[in-house]
């Protein structure tokens, strides 16, 4: 499975503060990470997207990044809402175009919800969502239960989800483990899915019962993507950890 380049989008090729950033972080990862990614035709060059990839190491976020940056786009997160209002930090994600999340359900973060879907439209931005809400609890690392969040921010402005899994970033940072810095340039391979058909949820995102449904159709599709990945079947069924006795940490939304 090998990168491909394919050209870059205005967001990417325009003058952004991603610049300086990306001089300095792509080739540092570059030493930690050797990226293989594929599907990155299905990543759009323009317009808003949601990006909804699996999460299994704290490390995830920059490898997502990476191949986001590598496939032609500027990659962006849902970042909680309190953090915006962090001297310099704000700033930076701000200027970055980040976009809040608050982290309960309310009216307000209902309106909040719909804001930053109408900001992500008339922008033409994507953003980067993990379903998950935290790392996967599954024993063997497969997605596990997803939240509404991801679809939720899609179904409010028409947004395409689109699906990515990725394997090997667990090498250099297993979950809740110590960073292993060597050997460098481990292998991590990416995949960039076909968007997710929502077409039945439309017109039914003030619906949590179909909100849910539509989220169980995302996390079956990064499932079968990683799938692919480690060559072998993903669990029928998504892992609650509510049913194992575990309490869910890191979550940006219900």
């Amino acid at each position: 499975m090998a990168t491909k380049r394919r050209r870059a989008s205005p967001e990417k090729t325009r003058p952004s503060a991603f610049w300086p950033l990306a001089a300095i972080v792509v080739p540092l990862l570059s030493l930690l990470f050797k990226l293989e990614i594929d599907g990155q035709e299905k990543l759009p060059r323009d317009g808003a997207y949601v990006l909804a990839p699996n999460h299994l190491s704290e490390v995830d976020p920059l490898v997502v990044a990476l191949a986001v940056w590598r496939s032609g786009r500027a990659p962006r997160f849902m970042a909680k809402e309190s953090l915006f209002r962090v001297p310099v930090l704000g700033w930076a994600l701000r200027a970055t175009g980040m976009v809040p999340v608050a982290r309960a359900a309310s009216a307000a973060s209902a309106r909040a919800t719909l804001e930053a879907s109408e900001t992500l439209v008339e922008h033409g931005r994507g953003v980067i969502v993990y379903p998950e809400g935290s790392l996967t609890r599954e024993p063997e690392l497969w997605p596990m239960r997803g939240k509404t969040g991801a679809v939720r921010l899609a179904l409010a402005g028409g947004i395409p989800v689109i699906p990515m899994a990725h394997w090997g970033a667990q090498q250099v940072l297993p979950r809740y483990g110590k960073l292993k810095l060597w050997p460098l340039r481990r292998r991590v391979r990416v995949v960039i899915g076909d968007p997710v058909d929502l077409s039945a949820y439309v017109g039914r995102a003030s619906s949590q019962s179909a909100l849910v449904e539509a989220t169980d159709v995302v996390m079956a599709d990064i499932a079968g993507l990683l799938s692919q990945l480690r060559g072998e079947p993903a669990p029928p069924e998504r892992w609650n950890p509510a049913d194992h006795g575990q309490k869910e940490t890191g979550r940006l939304e219900p």
